[in-house]
Formats: C-alpha cells, sequence, structure tokens
C-alpha cells in the first residue's frame, strides 16, 4: 500500500510539472509575441491590416490610447516575470531576484488593471466586456495589492495564496487568445460565419471565459493544497507540501 501511495505521488508531481511548465512556457510566450505588434507598428496601421482591436482604440481620444499601450505594456511584463515566482529555488538561492522582481509584477498588475478598468467601458464586447473586463481589473489589482500588504506584514503562506490568484488573472491574457483561436473557427464553421463575423461574436464570450476558470482552478490548486498539508502535518499519507 505505501509503494502504490509513492507511485500515485510522483505520478501527481510529473502531472503538476507538466502542466506548470506549460503554463510557464504559455506565459513567456504570450508576454512577449501579444504586445509585439503594438510595438513595432502604428495602432492606425494595424488596423488597416484588420486588426479589430486596433481598429477599436484609432478613433479613441490620446488618453485613451496611451492607457492601452499602459494595459498591454504592463500586463505583458507581469505576465514575463510571474512564472519565476513561482520557482522554490529562484526564491532559496536569490531571494533578492526574487523580491526585486515580484514589486516590479505586482507594480505592473497594478497599473495593467487601472488601465484595464479605463478601457472596459471601450471595449468589443459591450456591456458584457464592460462588465467582465472591468471585474478583471478590478479583482486584479485587489489580488496583488493583497498579496504585497501580506508579505509586507511577513504572513508569506497569505502572500502565496494572493500571489497565485493574481496570477490567474495575470494568466487570463493566455486563456482569451487560446479561447479566441477555438471559438472564431467553431463559429465560422457551426455558424457559416466569416471571419470578422466570428471574432465579434467570439469576443462576446471571452470578458468572463479567459479569467473566470483560471480562477475557480487556482482555488480548488490551493484548497488542495491545504489540506495536503494539515494531513501531512497530522502524520497522514497526504500530497507533501509544495513550495
Amino acid at each position: 500500500m505505501v509503494m502504490i501511495d509513492e507511485r500515485v505521488r510522483r505520478a501527481s508531481r510529473r502531472r503538476g510539472a507538466v502542466g506548470w511548465w506549460w503554463i510557464a512556457l504559455s506565459a513567456v510566450a504570450i508576454a512577449v509575441l501579444a504586445p509585439l505588434p503594438y510595438l513595432t507598428d502604428s495602432l492606425r496601421g494595424l488596423a488597416e491590416g484588420h486588426d479589430q482591436i486596433a481598429a477599436n482604440y484609432v478613433p479613441r481620444p490620446s488618453w485613451a490610447q496611451v492607457a492601452f499601450y499602459v494595459h498591454i505594456g504592463c500586463g505583458g511584463l507581469a505576465l514575463l516575470l510571474s512564472p519565476a515566482q513561482f520557482a522554490a529555488r529562484l526564491r532559496a538561492r536569490a531571494p533578492r531576484v526574487h523580491r526585486v522582481c515580484g514589486r516590479v509584477a505586482m507594480g505592473c498588475m497594478v497599473l495593467a488593471g487601472s488601465a484595464g478598468l479605463v478601457l472596459a467601458p471601450m471595449n468589443l464586447a459591450g456591456a458584457v466586456g464592460t462588465a467582465g473586463f472591468g471585474t478583471l481589473g478590478a479583482l486584479w489589482i485587489g489580488f496583488a495589492v493583497a498579496a504585497y500588504r501580506a508579505i509586507r506584514r511577513g504572513d508569506v503562506a497569505s502572500h502565496r495564496r494572493w500571489a497565485v490568484r493574481a496570477f490567474a488573472l495575470t494568466y487570463a491574457a493566455v486563456m482569451l487568445r487560446l479561447w479566441l483561436v477555438l471559438l472564431v473557427p467553431l463559429h465560422e464553421v457551426v455558424a457559416g460565419l466569416d471571419e470578422d463575423a466570428a471574432f465579434d461574436r467570439a469576443y462576446l464570450i471571452v470578458p468572463f471565459l479567459c479569467w473566470v476558470p483560471n480562477l475557480l482552478v487556482a482555488e480548488v490548486m490551493l484548497r488542495r493544497r491545504r489540506s495536503g498539508r494539515e494531513t501531512h502535518g497530522a502524520g497522514g499519507h497526504g500530497r507533501p507540501p509544495v513550495t
């Protein structure tokens, strides 16, 4: 029985490692690739190339365009830095790097979330988008601030929980694009829509879909981790702590 339990734990760790590497690599890829077109071309140029998001901001006032660039720039940097913050070896070997990168990432989340709140009423999905992206922005700011306040008062466990939640929202940038990759062709095939119409229809769904499942998964993981630690600490055969 002990050998079976050990095999189960090892298999679980392997699945967890594979899943985490996928999350980390996809986060880095989107963090680098998603902002790149907006940094190498103008909004007008991208709009002429049928980029609907860029086209949405071309007629907007300059302050809205600045907010858009703050959102994609700071959001991309937060997405780029966040995966490394969960690496236990980095925290142990280079705690100063962990602290500095963590502060930068949290600051970027607050700035990107604030810009997201400004931009939410201008999104392409109307009232649904305003509610979805607006709630995302507010929670993103709140979770980042909660993580920072927890570590400032020395509550490491609480800090890690809030950091996981904040990253779940940061990862919405990845899931938004993955959902669009899935939903746009689906609408083209099932509903017989052209690409632009299929994008518009798919974009009505993603304002909540890109982040609510992420947060639910994060909460399940946190509950399982806490339960496993309590069982392990009580002398049972629960999964050992993962940090």
